[in-house]
């Protein structure tokens, strides 16, 4: 089994989020899922075939329902 094939089956430990607008009216896209490698890297895969200008956030998972 691939690392790859590992990661599809836990569950991710951070999102990728891109922002839209600034200040109280921005609003986040969630556009991707990161999971922990174990050795201070990410593995990181984004959904879709978007283009991302302006890079994106990874932010760590809360709870069981963002998972």
């Amino acid at each position: 089994m691939s690392n790859n094939d590992t990661q599809e089956k836990t569950k991710p430990t951070h999102y990728a989020k891109v922002r839209h607008g600034q200040g109280q009216q921005a609003s986040y896209e969630q556009i991707g899922a990161a999971w922990d490698n174990g050795d201070g890297s990410l593995y990181v895969r984004l959904h879709g075939t978007q283009i991302v200008q302006g890079g994106f956030s990874l932010y760590p998972a809360k709870s069981a329902e963002e998972a």
